[in-house]
């Protein structure tokens, strides 16, 4: 919440630590879980649909490529399978996105999901909960790119470089704190990339008739950076834990985990590799 208000309100809320001490004196300390219900809703919705929809392109797309071309353009694999899962993934968060950052940026205007829900249908329609969606797509599908790119190619290096021994070897627990550290990683890069258009998404959905333009002038080259340290800190940390549960999860349920890739046979051939 408090990336948000510096971002939305930077004379009110001049810094974290300030946002903190402003937010608990007015609203107490349950001021800091504002728009908790609709946060949780639309990003467990999202998150289903993210991780979900790109184990299903990252097949599409590496049977069309082929064993060998899927290799060498594992990257460009990874951005397009991930920013495909994010363009569905956001049309199942755009409307508890929309509530959370209404609840959050407009003091009064309502303090529950059940309260905001049907004050917006009633003022502006369905379209109040979708307003937001190609801004969100311009927030998140890079950000999506990055993270799953990132994540991927760091685990690669990670397991190549810093990993005293091959995954194979590697005991559950030890994989899953190399999967937390690729994740942390990855976060870090993805909030950076997406936090110009996480302020302009912000401030449209607060300030009703505003275009995603006018936004963006508004808020100048500095005013887009505003509280990307207290981004940092929580994508951060959350992109871990995310890549971590996934994880966890298909450790639980004996799920398919891939190790990194590793050169094709047939490639190797073609390139002089093999004896």
């Amino acid at each position: 919440m408090i990336s948000y208000q510096t971002s939305v309100d930077p004379d009110k809320y001049k810094s974290i630590g300030n946002g903190f001490s402003v937010t608990v004196r007015e609203d107490g300390v349950r001021g800091l879980a504002k728009g908790w219900a609709p946060t949780f809703i639309g990003y467990s919705m999202q998150g289903l649909c993210k991780f979900g929809f790109y184990e299903v392109f990252k097949i599409f797309y590496s049977d069309l490529l082929g064993e060998e071309n899927t290799y060498m353009w594992r990257t460009s694999l990874y951005l397009a399978a991930s920013a495909s899962a994010e363009f569905f993934a956001d049309m199942a968060l755009a409307p508890m996105e929309a509530v959370k950052v209404r609840i959050q940026t407009q003091p009064g205007y309502a303090n529950t999901l059940r309260q905001c829900v049907p004050k917006m249908y009633a003022e502006e329609g369905l379209w109040a909960f979708y307003k937001g969606v190609v801004p969100l797509w311009m927030r998140q599908i890079p950000y999506t790119m990055m993270k799953f790119a990132c994540f991927e190619r760091t685990v690669e290096m990670l397991y190549k470089y810093v990993v005293p021994k091959p995954r194979s070897e590697c005991s559950k627990s030890e994989q899953l704190v190399v999967t937390f550290v690729a994740g942390y990683i990855a976060g870090v890069f993805c909030a950076i990339v997406s936090h110009p258009a996480d302020s302009v998404v912000s401030v449209l959905n607060k300030e009703k008739g505003s275009t995603a333009v006018q936004v963006l002038k508004k808020l100048g080259p500095k005013g887009v950076w505003k509280g990307l340290v207290a981004r940092i800190i929580m994508i951060g940390t959350l992109t871990a834990l995310q890549w971590f549960i996934y994880d966890s999860v298909k450790v639980y349920f004996r799920l398919p985990r891939p190790p990194p890739p590793e050169m094709p046979e047939s490639l190797k051939k073609k390139l002089g590799l093999t004896e």
